[in-house]
């Protein structure tokens, strides 16, 4: 039986959920890296949390990450949260994200992405946070 969105707020209370990647596609990609625990972080530009868009990580909790129809697909403990300029992320941050080759590829496509999202400048703070899968969801 797959869990609700009710069901895991009760069984983590103080969870927040979010939905990863902004397609269908780029979901279901992340998902399934974070499921197999290669995607061990994440980021986003810090101005979706100051916005109010999204709830900010916070150590020591668990989030739950959903599927593109806003089922719970992931229940993630987050371990550390960082707030760094976009320039300062390093190849290893990148490389924890399991999405790309090296720090050039993140860096094209994280500039891409927030630019699609109107968020790229020189400068832009981001939020890395690091997780680890604490149950998957069966979606």
């Amino acid at each position: 039986m797959t869990m609700t969105l009710q069901d895991a707020r009760l069984r983590w209370p103080g969870c927040e959920s979010y939905r990863p990647g902004d397609s269908a596609a780029l979901n279901a990609e992340i998902l399934g890296l974070m499921r197999t625990g290669v995607k061990r972080a994440s980021c986003e530009a810090w101005e979706v949390f100051e916005d109010g868009a999204e709830a900010l990580p916070v150590a020591g909790r668990v989030d739950i990450a959903l599927d593109w129809q806003g089922r719970p697909a992931l229940a993630m403990r987050t371990l550390e949260v960082l707030r760094l300029p976009f320039e300062e992320v390093t190849e290893g941050m990148a490389l924890e994200q399991g999405e790309f080759r090296d720090l050039a590829h993140w860096r094209a496509g994280y500039r891409a992405y927030l630019e699609r999202a109107g968020r790229y400048r020189p400068g832009v703070e981001m939020m890395l946070e690091r997780f680890e899968l604490v149950e998957d969801l069966g979606t």
